[in-house]
């Protein structure tokens, strides 16, 4: 007999508010007891909407002494080991400075100054001011020994998305370096109050240490990559089966699965991000409960939209995307490389949570998308952020994919045009645009079937430019450059090279398609394709 099914938090990124209205809550608390024996200046990226707020909340109502709210947690049953190891006294209420950036957005200076001031005014009715401090980095420094002064207490900072401002002006140098100049002063501050200090940590998706945001702080620990805090965020596959038996029940009888093949679903799905080699796998949380709360299974991180710093990121990069399908390598230091630092988008994709490690390969690590959601996801908002005359990715997928299933080459190969023409590459010369540019804009548009593209596939007789996988039918696609060949010559480069024997024991239909592109319109030009039997 199931139990009755409970109200999920979504979307509720308050501790105390969660605590307080029941609300299920997998423990993370062991993880504040960790942290808690090292005391100093913590710093953890994760993807958006992975918990890095609840998990600062949680660490706000510990340090304000509310035990209350973790009756029957981790954190309470360890707690006099806890202090016993700290000499201190347990459930001390320090003063808790807590600066939220993830709120606004950030288009101008103003939007940013104004964020500032409001919260260091808040928390100047707290503890007092002094006319003499007149930056806003003066301000912070001048509340931070105040508080100590008037509690007795050393002072808990906790900032959430301190990178916000800079991820979103990252296409605007400009701003990007106001930006950056304004948050320096602030963090740059955190150094020079440590005696007034108890205990520091920051959240972001990237880090900008480098670029010396952080540069004051020589005690940063950055335990984004550390194996025993590879779980800090998300959901592990066993807090799922232990927390949420009831709404996985009613999930797989929604879905007439089996407990198991309804596992195995939400696993595809939204499992996959390894933040360290040795770690366990973790479900995203947004994603994991709006499934089990709704019983569906849907891209829910990406309908909340992917960040338009991402998008206008990409275009400014000439990067090869169908490569994100194979091999993609990189270590670790280079994984912490700050947009501005890298040479290529492996690093932002991997912190934004769009890749995430595979295996470690030596000393480099392998990564990969981690799941359907992310894959599909990614495509489907990129391909409407390249193409702005698309307004409805969903229903020009919905017809594509219609021909594409139907074998109805020409219908989805005019659309395939269609949709090409709206992809800008205005950073590029008529004569600079080659075969690479129309694969990618092909590898685009039929990753958002949520089925197999692959580019550069290696056959015995040469390497063919992309096989598409359906159900019933495998394409084969040869490119050529107006000039350089015709669809016909594809076609026979295709039947010489023995392209489509490697597929024949599939048992699928085989079509192959030739295609020309034109530099002039950046587009596809013409195209033929015939049956592997008749070609």
């Amino acid at each position: 007999m199931m139990n009755q099914l409970r109200e999920l938090p979504i979307g509720v990124q308050d501790f105390e508010k969660l605590r307080t209205r029941k609300l299920l809550y997998i423990d993370k608390t062991q993880y504040v007891a960790d942290l808690l024996q090292g005391g100093g200046v913590y710093f953890l990226s994760r993807p958006r909407r992975f918990g890095k707020s609840l998990f600062l909340s949680t660490l706000a109502a510990y340090f304000e002494g509310k035990r209350e709210l973790f009756e029957g947690l981790f954190l309470e049953h360890g707690e006099p080991e806890l202090a016993a190891a700290q000499e201190r006294e347990a459930w001390i209420k320090y003063p808790v400075l807590y600066l939220d950036l993830n709120s606004d957005e950030y288009l101008s200076k103003f939007e940013l100054e104004n964020r500032l001031e409001t919260q260091i005014d808040e928390w100047e009715t707290i503890y007092g001011k002094k006319d003499v401090e007149k930056t806003l980095s003066r301000r912070l420094e001048g509340i931070i020994k105040r508080a100590y002064q008037k509690t007795g207490r050393q002072v808990v900072l906790l900032v959430d998305e301190y990178d916000k401002p800079l991820l979103e002006s990252i296409h605007n140098p400009e701003l990007y370096e106001t930006f950056r100049s304004m948050l320096y002063s602030i963090y740059a501050n955190i150094k020079g109050c440590d005696k007034y200090l108890r205990f520091v940590f920051l959240t972001g998706v990237s880090r900008f240490g480098k670029l010396t945001i952080f540069s004051g702080l020589n005690s940063l620990k950055d335990i984004t990559i550390e194996a025993r805090y590879s779980s800090i965020c998300g959901v592990t596959e066993t807090e799922l089966v232990e927390n949420f038996s009831s709404e996985l029940d009613a999930l797989a009888i929604k879905r007439e699965l089996s407990r198991k093949k309804t596992l195995g679903e939400l696993k595809k799905w939204y499992d996959g991000y390894l933040f360290h080699e040795e770690g366990e796998h973790v479900y995203n949380p947004f994603s994991i409960l709006n499934a089990l709360d709704s019983k569906e299974l849907y891209d829910y991180w990406y309908a909340t939209g992917t960040p338009t710093f991402l998008v206008k990121y990409l275009k400014t990069k000439r990067f090869f995307l169908p490569s994100l399908e194979n091999d993609v390598r990189m270590g670790s230091s280079g994984l912490q490389l700050s947009p501005m630092e890298a040479q290529d988008p492996i690093p932002i994709l991997f912190q934004t949570g769009y890749l995430t490690i595979k295996e470690k390969i030596f000393s480099a690590y392998r990564l990969g998308f981690p799941n359907e959601e992310v894959r599909y996801g990614f495509m489907k908002n990129l391909l409407q952020g390249y193409n702005e005359r698309i307004t409805d990715s969903d229903t020009e997928i919905s017809h594509f994919l219609e021909a594409v299933d139907a074998g109805d080459v020409d219908t989805f190969m005019t659309r395939l045009k269609s949709i090409i023409g709206g992809i800008p590459y205005s950073n590029k010369k008529k004569e600079e645009y080659h075969e690479e540019h129309g694969e990618v804009a092909v590898y685009l548009v039929f990753s958002l079937m949520g089925r197999y593209i692959q580019t550069e596939v290696h056959t015995p007789g040469g390497r063919a430019d992309a096989v598409v996988h359906t159900n019933n039918t495998i394409y084969i696609f040869e490119f050529k450059m107006e000039g350089a060949g015709t669809p016909e010559d594809a076609l026979a480069q295709i039947k010489e090279r023995g392209y489509a024997n490697r597929y024949l024991a599939e048992g699928k239909k085989i079509v192959c398609i030739g295609v020309t592109f034109d530099a002039k319109t950046r587009n596809i030009g013409a195209w033929r394709s015939l049956e592997a039997s008749k070609s």
